[in-house]
């Protein structure tokens, strides 16, 4: 039997005789030996074969171990993920890493010229007494818009005397834009919920819902760099997703029928049903997408979220596989949460139904500051995912901050002013040429309000028809004509924008005027109505005058 037969453990013995000692007698008969005189065939046979262990004289053994450090420190910088180099004092390149060799020319250029600095920034003739030179770090951006740190430090000879730098170079181009986006997403979150009361005051509420939609649109864009888009509200009585908001989508998909369910209602409504994101990398291999947009590829659909419910969903659709990464998820749903805000500020505060004891001033920052709160809760999640990357880590603390102020600002707002409180007023007692002969509906689940604007407007010539709820207004729009069509938003059987498309679908000239009382509205009527050529909104209570205003101007513009 031979003896690379008879033992287990394969060994380098380094220096031992053939005559041996005791030891290598013993290895030969419990290993696998190969015997060498030197380092250099010691090295050479760790190159190709691999040893359980290593057996060498004493005087053998450290010169062993630093040559064998020596030969394998170039195949660890092999390995790191970042480029490093060595560069002479005039500035040439003596050694590269294959991560370095693979980065543009420019960056190694970069690289030489940042280490010729540093070298000859330092001093000619070292003093006795001086510490070791520091090393210097850096940041560039190349001609491609990719950024780079770069770490170098000085390295000395045998004297003393430093000819020689190492540079550590790696790309930060994806951090960079991450921490961009970061920034971005603060600023558009900002300006979505930010709210001037000088500013505002002078808005009707179309202007201001015109405001929130094109905030809205060129977040989207410039944030989130996404081109088609839909915003749908979930109404909780249905459990229906009706369309707020869209960019790019196909007109059959805005008419879909969607509902908050896992099955039947696409990738929307499992959202809406689960409160989950959903990345769809592939839309053709998934069974729950519905169209969207024109070739579409992949698809991304967040929840928005109002005090841990979803109050509507997001859809985000690309023609490009795979256009989503986790980093767009995170940051959708953090801008999600800022527009779920916006909406629900907003619908708050148009009513400006201001009252002296600041309810509605306590109200509203009741409403925000759960959502606020969360906002602050997934930025501290993202903090804690970041760990390491203080530049980033700062960049989310300030957007903590800036939340806290968002908070200050709607406080601000909702105390600077007193709001409009009406007061009903006398019938006219003379009739009105341009209201004299007209159809009117009127449709409001509260009686006195009813009772009230059919004996203004009959006092002014009107022909008025009453209905006391929805489905009733409905049903009479599609039975009869009328020249005016005055609802409620909120009331039973039917809400005021089912009315008021009744209303547009038996006849698209017909003018339509919503009523609203304090509160949201949950079934954004205002919003789509307003979109699809609403005449004016009236918040409770209101003056005589002002629903004679808004009569006029709907009528005359049907005139002209």
């Amino acid at each position: 039997m031979s003896e690379a037969e008879t033992g287990t453990l394969s060994v380098l013995l380094l220096g031992e005789s053939e005559s041996g000692s005791a030891l290598s007698e013993w290895l030969r008969q419990h290993a696998r030996i190969q015997q060498v005189g030197g380092v250099d065939d010691a090295l050479a046979a760790l190159r190709s074969s691999a040893f359980d262990l290593v057996v060498s004289v004493p005087e053998l053994l450290l010169p062993l171990r630093e040559a064998y450090v020596q030969e394998q420190a170039p195949a660890v910088f092999d390995a790191v993920n970042q480029g490093v180099c060595v560069v002479g004092k005039s500035g040439d390149l003596i050694w590269a890493n294959p991560k370095m060799a693979g980065f543009p020319a420019e960056v190694r250029q970069r690289a030489c010229q940042y280490c010729r600095e540093t070298l000859h920034a330092l001093p000619q003739e070292p003093h006795p007494d001086s510490t070791p030179a520091r090393g210097r770090r850096s940041s560039f951006t190349t001609t491609g818009n990719e950024y780079y740190e770069i770490s170098v430090t000085p390295v000395s000879d045998h004297h003393d005397q430093i000819t020689q730098a190492v540079a550590v170079v790696w790309n930060t181009t994806d951090l960079r834009r991450l921490q961009d986006k970061i920034d971005a997403i603060d600023r558009a979150g900002r300006a979505l919920v930010s709210l001037d009361a000088e500013h505002l005051s002078r808005l009707n509420i179309q202007q201001r819902l015109e405001l929130l939609e094109r905030r809205i649109l060129e977040s989207v864009h410039d944030l989130l760099n996404f081109d088609n888009f839909a915003i749908m509200v979930l109404d909780k009585r249905s459990n229906k997703l009706e369309m707020l908001l869209s960019w790019g989508m196909l007109p059959e998909a805005q008419q879909t029928e969607l509902f908050a369910s896992p099955e039947g209602s696409g990738i929307s409504g499992y959202v809406a049903a689960r409160g989950r994101s959903y990345i769809c990398p592939d839309v053709t291999r998934d069974p729950r997408y519905l169209s969207g947009i024109q070739g579409a590829r992949s698809s991304l659909t967040i929840p928005l979220r109002l005090h841990d419910e979803v109050v509507a969903v997001a859809n985000f659709e690309s023609t490009r596989p795979a256009a989503f990464t986790e980093d767009d998820r995170q940051f959708a749903e953090i801008f999600g949460r800022y527009v779920a805000i916006a909406l629900h500020i907003l619908e708050l505060l148009i009513s400006e139904r201001y009252t002296a004891t600041g309810q509605v001033g306590s109200n509203v920052m009741a409403e925000i500051t759960a959502p606020l709160n969360d906002i602050l809760s997934e930025v501290e999640r993202l903090t804690e995912d970041y760990i390491g990357h203080d530049d980033l880590r700062h960049r989310l603390r300030v957007v903590s901050e800036n939340a806290v102020k968002v908070r200050d600002s709607i406080k601000n707002v909702i105390t600077a002013k007193s709001g409009l409180v009406g007061a009903r007023q006398g019938t006219p007692a003379q009739a009105d040429a341009l209201l004299s002969g007209k159809h009117v509906l009127v449709a409001d689940d509260e009686e006195v309000i009813r009772e009230t604007i059919r004996d203004v407007l009959e006092g002014l010539g009107c022909q008025v028809v009453c209905a006391a709820e929805g489905a009733a207004a409905v049903a009479l729009l599609g039975t009869d004509t009328f020249d005016l069509v005055i609802s409620d938003i909120k009331m039973p059987g039917r809400n005021g924008y089912e009315v008021f498309a009744a209303a547009k679908q038996a006849n698209a000239a017909t003018p339509v005027i919503l009523m609203t009382g304090f509160g949201y509205d949950p079934n954004h009527s205002i919003v789509r109505a307003r979109r699809e050529g609403l005449a004016a909104v009236l918040f409770k209570p209101f003056k005589v005058d002002q629903l004679l205003h808004e009569i006029r101007t709907a009528l005359k513009a049907v005139a002209t």
